[in-house]
């Protein structure tokens, strides 16, 4: 099992829109980076993973899992360079963990978040995952 953090501007793919996909999920497409591609490249189905607002809000709002392996991005026109997976949402997070708040706790000091801020999709430590849940108040996080 491999834990990942997924960045989303809520104004153009929020947590709300990703829960009204229900179990279906939906594809995480539109990453145009290399480091992030071949990150998803390496999911399971199953792996878990943070769903983060950026730009507006700055903080983990909820936890997704992918449901579908690395496939083509349909958002790509036929540049096979490009890949995504599907996540579907499990839960809220109980408090959203502010970016200010994982900048603060010693124990996240390098997570990809803090030291790789840019990075879309995102790498996530077992450790960093359930520190980040016990800061949002998740007693019992999904594995």
């Amino acid at each position: 099992m491999a834990f990942w953090l997924y960045k989303s501007e809520p104004f153009k793919w929020s947590w709300e829109m990703q829960k009204a996909k229900g179990e279906a999920g939906e594809e995480w497409t539109g990453v145009r980076n290399y480091l992030a591609r071949n990150n998803m490249r390496a999911m399971k189905i199953g792996d878990k993973g943070f769903f983060y607002h950026s730009n507006e809000g700055l903080e983990v709002v909820g936890i997704v899992e992918v449901c579908a392996l690395s496939h083509p991005d349909s958002t790509a026109e036929g540049d096979a360079r490009w890949d995504c997976v599907d996540i579907r949402a499990v839960c809220d997070m109980p408090k959203p963990v502010s970016l200010k708040d994982v900048k603060a706790n010693e124990k996240l000091s390098n997570m990809a978040l803090v030291t790789s801020m840019r990075l879309s999709v995102q790498p996530v430590t077992e450790e960093e995952y359930f520190e980040v849940c016990r800061m949002g108040g998740l007693d019992n996080p999904p594995v």
